[in-house]
């Protein structure tokens, strides 16, 4: 059996569901928007709904943010050794973790029922972070080490 083939699939079958849930949930916000930003009338279940998809997206996230780093070191230990190129993906994973967390807690958190759509804004900055940080390590993986 090739084992470095079986972890570098999953390694970047993880990435994909880390990185597709964060997708996932930019199109719920989207289509969520007109409902989360209107008048207390039309606010209905909407925040129940988006705070148990959150919750529900966060284990998928997590599953596949945990399995994205414990198969990146295994592939680190058994195969590629400990390069240049490890350490400034694991730092760029480092600081995307820091600044979409810190970002969450920040701006996101805070955030009440309905909003100002400049309020809701803050979660598409919240995308933008997270999406640029998949594109730099992505880049980085890919063009320059």
């Amino acid at each position: 059996m090739d084992w470095h083939s079986l972890l570098l699939f999953i390694h970047v079958t993880a990435f994909a569901t880390w990185f597709g849930t964060v997708f996932a949930s930019l199109f719920l916000l989207k289509t969520l928007e007109p409902k989360l930003t209107g008048t207390y009338d039309d606010l209905g279940d909407y925040p129940m709904l988006l705070q148990t998809y959150i919750k529900l997206e966060t284990k998928v996230a997590d599953a596949g943010f945990k399995t994205t780093i414990v198969s990146g070191l295994l592939l680190a230990l058994f195969f590629h050794g400990w390069t240049i190129a490890v350490a400034i993906k694991s730092a760029l994973i480092i600081l995307q973790v820091a600044l979409t967390m810190g970002y969450i807690i920040k701006a996101i958190h805070p955030l009440q029922y309905p909003c100002s759509r400049s309020d809701y804004k803050k979660w598409y900055n919240l995308f933008t972070i997270s999406l640029l940080m998949f594109a730099l390590v992505l880049g980085v993986t890919f063009f320059l080490v």
